[in-house]
C-alpha cells in the first residue's frame, strides 16, 4: 500500500502519518518510513545530532499494526494506544534511515488488540516492544 491507500485505513494525516508504504503477509504487518530530516519531531531533538524520538518510533509500530486491522478500521473508527510494555530502544534512528516496522497481533478481544513488533534499519534492531490499542468510535 502507498500513502493514499494507508489513509483509507488510518485517520492520520500530514505530519502524523508516519508510513510511506505498508502491507501484510501471513499475519505480519510491514511498514516503512524514510526519515527525510525535515520532520517536525527532529527540530530540537537534538541540534547538530538529530535522533528520531522513541515515542515517534512507537507510533510507527502502532500505525503499521493497524494495517492488519483493515476489516475493523471502518470509517469513524479510531485506533488509540492503551499500553506499551517491554519497550527497548537499542540503536538510534537518524535522518536518511529507512525504518522497517514488523508487527503481529498476539491476541484480540474486541475492541482491544495486543501486539508485538520491532523496528529495524538495514537489519539493525532499533526498537522492540509489546503494545495494545483499542479500536473505538470517533473521539470528539
Amino acid at each position: 500500500m502507498n500513502r493514499e491507500e494507508i489513509m483509507k485505513i488510518l485517520p492520520h494525516r500530514d505530519a502524523m502519518l508516519l508510513l510511506d508504504e505498508a502491507g501484510s503477509r501471513e499475519g505480519e504487518a510491514v511498514g516503512r518510513y524514510h526519515v527525510r530530516g525535515d520532520e517536525f519531531f527532529l527540530q530540537g531533538h537534538f541540534p547538530g545530532n538529530p535522533v528520531v524520538p522513541g515515542v515517534i518510533l512507537c507510533e510507527i509500530l502502532a500505525q503499521s499494526a493497524c494495517v492488519l486491522m483493515q476489516d475493523v478500521m471502518t470509517e469513524g473508527k479510531l485506533p488509540v494506544y492503551t499500553g506499551l510494555n517491554h519497550v527497548k530502544f537499542r540503536s538510534p534512528v537518524k535522518p536518511g534511515d529507512t525504518v522497517e516496522a514488523r508487527c503481529r497481533i498476539k491476541r484480540a478481544k474486541h475492541p482491544f488488540y495486543f501486539a508485538e513488533g520491532t523496528i529495524t534499519v538495514e537489519e539493525r534492531l532499533c526498537v522492540s516492544a509489546e503494545f495494545s490499542f483499542a479500536v473505538t468510535g470517533a473521539v470528539s
